[in-house]
């Protein structure tokens, strides 16, 4: 699955969100359990709807992704490590809790 990223996103995820990578980013939608979760708020809203998810990284690195699916890729939104309210609500829609 083709992953695109604009260049003011990837500034983001090397600045603010703790050097995200491409392959962390590629290992998180790999290693994902359950289903996505969709993020509905009135001030998020996008067309199709934002998905949202969180996983591991192959070293155990915690990442919450947000994107924009696509029937030929995803268009990243932002990726960082999620905050322990963030872990408990996606606890309903992952298959491994």
């Amino acid at each position: 699955m083709k992953i695109d990223i604009s260049d003011r996103v990837l500034e983001k995820l090397n600045t603010k969100h703790g050097g995200v990578t491409l392959d962390e980013l590629r290992q998180c939608f790999a290693n994902r359990n359950g289903e996505y979760a969709i993020d509905d708020r009135e001030d998020h809203l996008t067309n199709p709807l934002t998905r949202w998810f969180i996983a591991e990284t192959n070293f155990g690195r915690k990442l919450k992704i947000c994107f924009i699916p696509f029937p030929d890729r995803v268009e990243l939104k932002t990726a960082y490590e999620p905050s322990a309210g963030e872990i408990a609500l996606y606890g309903k829609y992952d298959n491994d809790q």
